[in-house]
């Protein structure tokens, strides 16, 4: 457990949970105390300890993958609160999702405002939370690449949604991801100004690394 943000206006808390050790964010508004659970990899019994004094609103859905979904029927049938996520992504989910997420769509916890962007690629469904300068971003994008492909479409389809949803936003934004540490859109988008500025195979997917793929 990391509390990786801290201030007057939002709380985001993360837990590695799970055989894979997915990151599970809490979002909690300090002045009401609602929050927010993105992605549900496991050990639910941890998710629920950090969530004691706060009141959970929803629980928000990155994508599909069953290292993300691990502890999901369980923390729905304790919080019992909405799970939300895009549409594309609702059929393998372990239960029906009680709403379909869309792109740029608002939900409010307490005083914090997250935009919900889609971001298709790593699934079609894959959606990344904004709130301020800070991103959970699942798995759509990681410290120097994107998140894993599995076609030359779904690569170029990553791509297009990185350039046109999340490089846009200002450098100083934050990226918390699906695994591992967090990073910064400014040194992400460097990266990728240096992959961009060289050829590469059109059949290209799979684990890329900006600086060496």
């Amino acid at each position: 457990m990391a509390v990786v943000v801290k201030n007057e206006s939002i709380r985001i808390e993360k837990l590695e949970l799970g055989p894979f050790g997915t990151n599970t964010y809490i979002l909690t508004c300090p002045k009401t105390s609602m929050s927010a659970v993105v992605d549900a990899p496991g050990e639910a019994d941890k998710i629920l300890e950090r969530l004691k004094g706060t009141n959970p609103k929803c629980i928000l859905m990155t994508h599909n993958h069953m290292d993300h979904v691990g502890s999901l029927l369980e923390l729905k049938s304790k919080l019992s609160v909405p799970v939300a996520v895009h549409s594309a992504d609702a059929g393998n989910l372990p239960l029906e999702p009680d709403q379909n997420l869309s792109d740029g769509d608002l939900v409010s916890i307490g005083e914090i405002q997250i935009t919900v962007l889609h971001t298709p690629g790593h699934t079609p469904g894959s959606l990344c939370f904004l709130t301020g300068s800070y991103l959970i971003s699942g798995d759509t994008i990681f410290p120097g690449g994107p998140g894993k492909t599995w076609s030359p479409a779904a690569f170029k389809q990553i791509v297009e949604s990185l350039t046109s949803k999340i490089f846009v936003l200002p450098d100083e934004t934050e990226v918390y991801p699906g695994h591992g540490g967090a990073t910064t859109l400014k040194k992400e988008k460097q990266n990728f100004d240096i992959f961009s500025s060289k050829p590469h195979d059109p059949k290209l997917c799979g684990d890329v690394v900006w600086l060496s793929s």
